[in-house]
């Protein structure tokens, strides 16, 4: 209780809540504008919280990451153009509604839908916090290892698209994780006679590079607009019954929450799995008069209950182990570690109130963003007339000066350059990038953790210990599940084909 109270403390002190609502109006923007997002938010404003005091920091980048899934539902309802990929299955039953003059109940639906999805997602993530801290304590040098294994195997098969490539995004960034100092030997490795690398890949400019100059080289290369050519509808009446809506399916929207939480909670999956797995639970499961595709409230609810609640749950495995679940944890991670914060079990132990500051934080971002998303939705959508000529010169500019900032080296901004290339080729070429982000935060872990095993406990240590030796079972049944489950499919085609 008295973590609880020194978080509340830190949270109110100002200007914690001055920043906090900084970053929530920023979330709204990025995650309106298609094409951005929370990656890009947070990867921007990394290197502004540089220097701040931590719950000053912490309260800005989760105010922007809390926000970000309404402000995705705002586009994603006015002009059938989802602001992020996981407001995508929102589009469905949201912009028809706006088709039918009822913009105001489908944002007013999605807003409440949001907020009380994000306090769900907060109660799971606080009741699982105090639970958490006996299990952090059993934790040493094998479970360490066997958690950054587990985080980078998962990520790289459950990543979009080719399980293949998936794996080789992961294997790429746990290379660039081996630059430098080894942490536990001290020799240098992989530089090339450049001392900038004896430190490392510098992580905030190798994410703001991979994620929001990626972005805006993407929007220049294509050069096509941002909005889908929609007319905007009245967005005011008809807000109070979208909110009540939500009440009257609320068994509804525990079930999607639920979703949500589960998703967050497994490392890398992200919103826009749980986004789809709400809405096609929501249309599995509704048997009085579905008009799922044509205008059903249920459609709105479903996906964005699910989409804010999972940031509670990607918080947990964040927190408890430092293993980022979702992609704007991973960049969480970044941000914890330039501020001087050991993600994972030392956070727990030695700034326990930091925890409440991102609770109390994610509360308030999730209601403010309802709240001021409601108020100037009609506006907001005037954003995506601006031409992308203008919008991502001006995200490439800001970018390239938050790389700069973050310590004045403009070697920090030919690196953010170098990883914007990388991440452009790697969208192009259909290979994710949350894999290549969680292997290159986790990669230092990983190897500090073996090392230390080996020399403590031989290699017996990851097996001897039964946490080990559990979370090393998981992570191979993992592995080895989709090639399973695609075999199985191959021989019931053979036998049919047969048959």
């Amino acid at each position: 209780m008295t973590d609880v109270i020194h978080g509340l403390q830190d949270f109110l002190a100002w200007p914690s809540p001055l920043f906090m609502v900084l970053g929530t109006l920023l979330g709204i923007v990025f995650g309106f504008i298609p094409g951005l997002g929370g990656a890009q938010a947070l990867a921007l404003l990394t290197p502004v919280t540089f220097g701040m005091p931590n719950n000053q920091a912490m309260a800005m980048l989760i105010g922007a990451m809390g926000a970000v899934p309404f402000g995705g539902s705002i586009s994603a309802i006015l002009i059938n153009t989802p602001g992020t990929p996981q407001n995508a299955a929102t589009t469905f039953d949201g912009f028809p509604l706006t088709q039918q003059g009822k913009a105001g109940y489908a944002l007013g639906a999605s807003a409440s839908s949001s907020i009380m999805g994000a306090l769900f997602g907060v109660l799971v993530l606080t009741v699982l916090i105090p639970l958490g801290r006996p299990v952090v304590l059993a934790f040493s040098y094998p479970e360490f290892f066997m958690m950054a294994f587990m985080g980078i195997s998962v990520i790289a098969v459950v990543s979009m698209g080719s399980i293949w490539k998936g794996l080789t995004a992961g294997v790429f960034g746990l290379l660039l994780s081996t630059i430098g100092y080894d942490p536990v030997t001290g020799s240098v490795r992989y530089t090339f006679g450049i001392d900038y690398l004896y430190d490392g890949i510098k992580i905030v400019p190798a994410l703001i590079g991979l994620f929001a100059i990626s972005e805006s080289l993407e929007m220049m290369i294509k050069g096509k607009d941002l909005s889908s050519g929609g007319e905007v509808a009245d967005t005011g009446e008809g807000v109070w019954e979208g909110i009540k809506a939500t009440f009257e399916h609320f068994w509804l929207f525990v079930r999607c929450s639920i979703i949500g939480v589960i998703i967050g909670l497994i490392p890398g999956v992200g919103g826009s799995v749980s986004n789809f797995l709400a809405y096609g639970h929501a249309v599995q499961t509704t048997r009085k008069d579905p008009r799922f595709g044509q205008g059903d409230v249920r459609g709105v609810i479903a996906p964005q209950a699910s989409d804010t609640a999972k940031d509670g749950g990607a918080l947990v495995p964040t927190i408890l182990f430092g293993i980022p679940g979702s992609v704007e944890t991973a960049i969480l991670l970044g941000a914890m570690i330039l501020h001087g914060l050991q993600p994972g079990p030392r956070l727990m132990l030695d700034n326990p109130h930091l925890i409440y500051v991102i609770v109390f934080a994610l509360v308030a971002s999730n209601v403010l963003a309802g709240i001021l998303g409601l108020a100037g939705a009609k506006y907001l959508a005037r954003l995506t007339a601006l031409p992308v000529n203008l919008v991502a010169p001006t995200i490439f500019a800001l970018a390239l000066m938050g790389a700069y900032a973050t310590q004045g080296d403009w070697d920090d901004v030919v690196l953010a350059l170098v990883f914007g290339v990388i991440g452009y080729f790697m969208n192009r070429f259909g290979f994710s990038r949350v894999p290549l982000v969680i292997s290159l935060v986790l990669g230092a872990m990983a190897q500090q953790s073996f090392h230390q095993t080996l020399t403590s406990m031989g290699i017996q240590g990851f097996f001897t210990r039964p946490i080990s030796l559990t979370i090393f079972l998981v992570t191979v049944l993992t592995l080895v599940t989709p090639f399973a489950r695609r075999r199985r499919r191959r021989k019931v085609g053979t036998e049919h084909e047969a048959a």
